[in-house]
Order: structure tokens, then C-alpha cells, then sequence
């Protein structure tokens, strides 16, 4: 059973469905307990079964009246392995699993800081079961240094791709059209298209992409679209600060936020190249896979787990957090390349995703380590 507040979008979410679809492969019964969300219906299509619970909820009596409730479906569906991905619903899973005596397993997905000693208690959740997981080797090393966990209770396994569904022999010219219509890219459009894909939050970089669009128009370079697409999860304000940011730079045609995108093997093909200008290290950084698995090149910060990802002047570029002169820098140069060189760049990039993140190997090393904690028990 794989624990995790909710199922709308992101990379935690994305791998607990990889993960549950491996589990039924294997013969296995892959239960979520989730507060469920749009990708709640992939689950079920896969033959996974949501358990709809509150488990976003960070209320103390909620968290209690969740351990009580996972305890109880433990039992009775006897499940074998606790998997927590989040730190909220870590403690419900815990405790839950204690009480049953079954073995507790945590990914830690992203770098939590942690700025007070209860903090680094909450943050210490993720680390009080029988495995650690990291997905990167830059997660891994925060996890040694914040929380002195021994090395033996922790292994790195790194977000997979799913290489069938970003595949662009699998992506249909009509697909790709009909999200150029929906975007409102007129089919003549030449202009290189640069895709920020994640949801609408402050540490994605949507400000800094702003200010070194503005540099390049001013420096007199405005043959480009960039396309922000994503969710805004609620960010009103947010959302209408980047409205009013383009608008005050005069970048209404340079730049759209075009919403939720569900077909992103279809936006990485329409687009030229993508961008993570994160402000915030990401821990793997998913965004930074998916495009070049698609062949095509990525402009990312040159911090976290990207800069695992990302191998600068191969398979693109590393810019400085924040640094919208070095992201100006960047953007020009990526323009520059042509639509050849960026082939190249784009090729070696796919051939290295492949190599390196598929999701089938992220699903075996899970359930390699599913079976290691397994054993440990019996």
C-alpha cells in the first residue's frame, strides 16, 4: 500500500502510479491511499484501487482517526509493505504500521529544510522505517548530512520515465495539432517554442523566465514563444502576478500560460526545447527527463538533482537560480543552435534518458527493495 496526499499532478504522484502499475504486473495488489484527484481514474484503469482518505491533512486528530483506519484496512487486506511518499501521511502510515507490524518503507522526494529543531523532527518521518529511498544521489547526500541516517537503511533508485508513453514514434501528428489549436499557435508559427512545464508556484521561476524574455526582446530578439504551462492549483494571486509581470514587459505575444496540459509527450514534440528555471534545487526533477527522453534539449538551474539529469553542452544547459541574465544568456544561445544543432543536442539527450531513467528500472530497483525489507522481516 503506497501513501500519499493526493493524486492531481507531480512527480510523486506520477511514480506511485508507475510503481502500483509494476506491483499488479508482478502479481501483486497495489492499494493508494490518497485523497484521490485527476489522476485517481489512471490508477483504477491500471487495476489499482484508491482508498479515499484524507491523507493531505496535516490536523493532528485527522492524522490519528487516518492511522486507525489504515491500521484497520492492513488488516484486512492484508497488506504486506507500507510505502509513504510524503511527510503528512508518513506519520498516519507509520503508526498505522507499527501498530500492525508491518514494514514501513519512505521515499524522500524532495529536499525538506528545515529551519528549527521540530521542524527536522517532522522532516524525520520519512526516515524512521525500515528503507529509505532516494531518488537522487543530490537527495541522498542531504538525507546523510541533515539526519545522519546509517547508509545501509537508505538506497538510491531515481525517477523513471515511462519510455512507451515519451516516445515520439508514439505521438501522432493530429495530437500534436490539436494542442497547437488548443494553445493558440497558428500551424505557420516559426518562432522557437520554449516550454516551461510545471504547476503555477513562486519556486518553478515563472518571474525569472519573465525578466530574461524582457532582456532578449530588448537586446532587440523576439522570434520566440515561451509556453508556461501548468496548473495553478489555486495561486490566483500568483497566477495574476505572472499576467501582470508579461503584460508590464510587453511580452503578451512572447510569452502565454496556457493551463493544465494532459498530453505532455504532445507538448515536448511541439515545443523546441524546455526549461526548469527553479529556484528551489529539485530533488530529481522529472521536467528535465520527460523533454529529453522526447529528444529534445533542456535549459535547467544549475542546482539539485538537474544537475544530474541535465549534462551541460550535451544534452543542454545549466543556468544559475534566479540569475535571469545567465537564463537570458542560455535562452539566446539555445536560439541560436538551429533547429539542427538542437537535433543533435536533443539526440544525445534521448539516448541518454533512455539509458539511465526508465521507469522499468525504477520499478524493479522498487520492488528489489520491496523484497530486501521483506526478507528482513520474515
Amino acid at each position: 500500500m503506497q501513501v500519499v496526499p493526493e493524486l492531481e499532478t507531480g512527480g510523486a504522484e506520477q511514480t506511485t502510479l508507475d510503481v502500483a502499475r509494476a506491483v499488479i504486473a508482478a502479481g501483486g495488489k497495489a492499494l493508494v491511499a490518497s485523497r484521490g484527484g485527476r489522476m485517481a481514474a489512471r490508477l483504477e484503469n491500471d487495476g489499482g484501487q484508491l482508498i479515499a482518505l484524507p491523507m493531505q491533512t496535516k490536523n493532528p486528530l485527522r492524522m490519528v482517526g487516518n492511522a486507525a483506519r489504515l491500521a484497520q484496512l492492513i488488516r484486512r487486506e492484508k497488506v504486506s509493505i507500507v510505502h509513504a511518499r510524503s511527510r503528512a501521511p508518513a506519520f498516519s502510515a507509520l503508526w498505522a504500521a507499527r501498530a500492525t507490524g508491518t514494514p514501513f518503507v519512505a521515499t524522500y522526494h524532495g529536499v525538506y529544510k528545515a529551519k528549527s529543531a521540530l521542524k527536522r523532527w517532522y522532516n524525520a518521518v520519512m526516515t524512521r522505517g525500515d528503507l529509505v529511498i532516494a531518488n537522487s544521489e543530490y537527495t541522498r547526500d542531504h538525507i546523510l548530512a541533515e539526519h545522519g541516517l546509517d547508509p545501509a537503511k537508505m538506497v538510491t533508485i531515481p525517477r523513471g520515465v515511462d519510455l512507451e508513453r515519451f516516445d515520439p514514434a508514439q505521438v501522432s501528428d493530429e495530437r500534436v495539432t490539436e494542442l497547437q489549436r488548443a494553445w493558440g499557435l497558428a500551424a505557420s508559427d516559426a518562432r522557437t517554442k520554449i516550454l516551461l512545464a510545471g504547476r503555477l508556484t513562486r519556486i518553478k521561476g515563472h518571474l525569472t523566465i519573465i525578466e530574461a524574455a524582457a532582456k532578449l526582446k530588448a537586446q532587440g530578439l523576439s522570434d520566440f514563444v515561451i509556453l508556461f504551462a501548468g496548473d495553478d492549483q489555486g495561486r490566483v494571486e500568483y497566477r495574476q502576478e505572472l499576467i501582470s509581470a508579461i503584460a508590464a514587459a510587453g511580452l503578451q505575444q512572447e510569452i502565454r500560460i496556457v493551463g493544465h496540459c494532459s498530453d505532455m509527450p504532445a507538448a515536448y514534440l511541439l515545443s523546441d526545447l524546455a526549461i526548469l528555471p527553479t529556484i528551489v534545487p529539485e530533488s530529481f526533477g522529472r521536467a528535465a527527463v520527460e523533454p529529453q527522453a522526447m529528444g529534445r534539449p533542456v535549459i535547467a538551474s544549475s542546482h539539485g538533482g538537474t544537475t544530474e539529469t541535465v549534462v551541460g553542452g550535451v544534452t543542454g544547459w545549466l543556468a544559475a537560480p534566479g540569475d535571469a541574465e545567465a537564463w537570458a544568456v542560455a535562452l539566446r544561445q539555445a536560439i541560436a543552435l538551429g533547429p539542427d544543432g538542437r537535433a543533435r543536442m536533443g539526440k544525445a539527450g534521448a539516448e541518454r534518458s533512455r539509458r539511465l531513467y526508465s521507469v522499468d528500472a525504477m520499478c524493479a530497483a522498487t520492488l528489489a527493495a520491496y523484497e530486501r525489507v521483506l526478507e528482513a522481516h520474515s
